[in-house]
């Protein structure tokens, strides 16, 4: 199979390579998936880059989410999965070998079934953003006629968790950098979104939680807390997924305890499998009663440009997901 791999971590452009390896064969309980588009995420880019992250393999094929059709399967795994068009996640998680190929092998409940209307581009999109959006919103914790407050909202996660949470009933408040990421947000479903770079955010935060914002589904716990703390309800909760240029700095606990937040890191591989596999069974049931869901495709690759795709998630300019097409040259 054609693929892309790297060897030693650093600049896209110097360490991965494009080529052929063997085609993998599935082990027991693992479907084989003939990809179609392989999704770049930042945490991907991190770790080919190294950045937070260790080299865990001596080879790794990059990307961990992607769709694509079943074409074989592993001892224990019903033949009726054969033909099935899928969207998978994780698979560049405790393996070496991820989507930036032609062929990936992975645990059949990885898998998920790519509804008719969806192609594989937008499948791609799915995976890990889609299901960290689900987790942060749905537990023990009901957000029906609740607001949530989705910090980042054009982004992957965020994109996900606005349509998400007003599937769930929610009243959706999302903060966004820039005129252009408004409308992105504004087409997910927000019912207010506030560009956070203007000097009167927190006010405006304010005025349009009315009463305090129940739910937080946060992008950057640090860079955000001056806002999230002026609009959060006591006992909120603040469901942080990712880590902003900071990774160590202060927090103001002495607002956090007065307040009795909840404050919760969320952090996909740290997850029961269980946990994930009911964000999967919730996001099947959104995706048949929301037929017309917002997937954003930012920009699409061939397999032999995945350097160029990685270096268009790094300049931190895309509204949407970079997605390779694994079947072109």
């Amino acid at each position: 199979m054609r693929a892309v791999w790297y060897e030693r971590q650093g600049l896209a452009q110097e360490v991965l390579q494009y080529g052929e390896m063997p085609t993998p064969v599935p082990a027991r309980g693992e479907v084989r998936v003939r990809l179609l588009a392989s999704a770049v995420n930042p945490a991907d880019v991190n770790r080919r880059a190294g950045r937070l992250h260790a080299m865990d393999f001596p080879r790794i094929i990059p990307n961990s989410d992607g769709a694509g059709v079943i074409d074989a399967v592993g001892e224990g795994v019903s033949a009726a999965r054969v033909g099935t068009r899928v969207w998978v996640y994780f698979a560049q998680r405790g393996r070496a070998f991820g989507t930036a190929a032609e062929y990936v092998c992975l645990p059949e409940e990885l898998a998920s079934e790519l509804p008719a209307q969806m192609s594989a581009e937008q499948g791609a999109c799915l995976g890990i953003p889609c299901v960290t959006a689900y987790c942060a919103l749905f537990d023990s914790e009901p957000i029906k006629g609740r607001t949530v407050l989705v910090t980042g909202g054009a982004g992957a996660v965020g994109h996900y968790a606005i349509q998400l949470a007003k599937w769930g009933g929610a009243r959706v408040v999302a903060t966004v950098s820039s005129s252009a990421k408004a409308e992105h947000a504004l087409d997910a479903g927000a019912d207010v979104v506030i560009d956070y770079t203007q000097a009167s955010a927190g006010d405006q935060l304010q005025q349009a939680a009315v009463d305090g914002v129940q739910r937080i589904v946060d992008v950057d716990v640090v860079a955000n807390s001056q806002l999230v703390l002026g609009a959060a309800h006591d006992n909120a909760v603040w469901v942080s997924y990712a880590i902003g240029s900071q990774a160590t700095a202060a927090l103001p606990m002495a607002s956090i305890i007065r307040k009795n937040l909840r404050l919760q890191g969320l952090y996909l591989s740290g997850l029961q499998a269980s946990r994930r596999r009911e964000a999967q069974q919730g996001i099947a049931r959104w995706l048949q009663e929301v037929q017309h869901a917002r997937h954003a495709v930012d920009s699409v690759f061939s397999l032999p440009q995945t350097g160029l795709a990685h270096q268009a998630v790094e300049a931190k300019a895309k509204v949407g997901t970079v997605v390779i097409r694994c079947d072109q040259e």
